[in-house]
């Protein structure tokens, strides 16, 4: 009989295997107000509420963000497509980013493509994530069933009535120990990259003193 962990997680499954991102078309090519950017990101975001009282985006958060240099200033109050594409980014990154890791590492892009002209727009930056990261999602769904076919193996010693108790608690774990691991990877390298940022400006202008 199929516990009703693997009925459960077949169910998570299957809604990743069915999540879509917010395509950057759908973005109205208007300027929004920030209640207008609310609305469409919450309405864009929803099927990702864990409760219905979870608030995606206040503005509240945006004044925050921008406080803090984590998202560009609107202007004349008005939010831009590339507005919404960094307050996107933000949502993700939140969950398990502190607020400076987000500023540090998005300030390096917010700063070279935000708004610009350049060769590689805002747009197709976020593009290019989008396509990344779908194209991850078999092997991320082939590790997480392997995590939880190998704990079925486990605890066979202890009571019969604790045993799938025991296990669900294992497989979070693992996944849990997994996340904690890609954490630490990815604040190592927010900083890394950072203190490589600091280092060429130290240089750059180093070489501006000399001549």
């Amino acid at each position: 009989m199929q516990s009703e962990m693997r009925k459960s997680l077949n169910l998570i499954l299957k809604q990743f295997s069915e999540l879509d991102y917010v395509h950057p078309e759908d973005i109205p090519n208007i300027d929004l107000y920030v209640d207008q950017v609310t609305t469409f990101i919450e309405s864009q975001l929803s099927s990702l509420k864990r409760d219905e009282d979870e608030k995606i985006l206040t503005k509240t958060m945006i004044n925050n963000y921008t406080k803090n240099h984590v998202l560009p200033s609107p202007d004349k109050k008005k939010y831009s497509k590339d507005h919404v594409l960094t307050l996107i980014l933000i949502y993700y990154l939140k969950s398990f980013l502190s607020i400076k890791d987000i500023q540090t590492l998005l300030e390096p892009i917010t700063d070279k493509y935000f708004g610009t002209e350049s060769e590689l727009s805002f747009y197709e930056l976020y593009e290019e994530l989008v396509a990344q990261g779908n194209g991850q999602s078999k092997a991320l769904i082939k590790d997480v069933i392997a995590k939880y076919n190998a704990m079925q193996n486990a605890f066979s010693d202890a009571p019969e009535e604790d045993q799938e108790f025991l296990r669900n608690f294992g497989f979070i774990c693992m996944l849990s120990f997994d996340v904690y691991i890609k954490k630490m990877m990815i604040e190592t390298l927010i900083d890394f990259n950072s203190q490589q940022r600091k280092a060429a400006a130290d240089q750059a202008k180093e070489k501006k003193d000399k001549s």
